[in-house]
């Protein structure tokens, strides 16, 4: 059994821009087809337009409203929605509210710096 404690999960910063704490994660915790993490986007702030080549993610919202792009399309989303980013897609997010935008990630294939491409 792997217990992972957020206060001993240190944040880092990830090629899109975004402030993270990787919740589990194959090269730390021992699961083995996705990752799991919490990003934290700063009232006004914007991720860098990316793609995943071999990852879906899936963002869950936490708390907050932001704009999402999505291949082509833009949208709002606010706490309680989830959005799906098949593999190859690109994809940012706007935080528009005046508070923290949280969204867990979730990506299978596990996240990697290496299968990020900025646009």
């Amino acid at each position: 059994m792997t217990i992972i404690h957020y206060p001993d999960i240190e944040e880092y910063l990830t090629k899109d821009g975004s402030c993270i704490r990787e919740l589990m994660h194959p090269n730390r915790h021992g699961c083995r087809n996705q990752s799991l993490a919490e990003a934290r986007i700063a009232p006004g702030a914007e991720t860098a337009l990316h793609r995943h080549l071999q990852s879906e993610e899936l963002y869950h919202i936490t708390a907050g409203t932001g704009l999402m792009t999505l291949g082509g399309e833009q949208f709002p989303v606010a706490t309680d929605d989830t959005v799906l980013i098949p593999p190859g897609t690109a994809h940012c997010i706007r935080n528009l509210g005046g508070e923290e935008l949280v969204i867990l990630c979730c990506c299978s294939p596990a996240y990697g710096h290496e299968d990020t491409k900025l646009l």
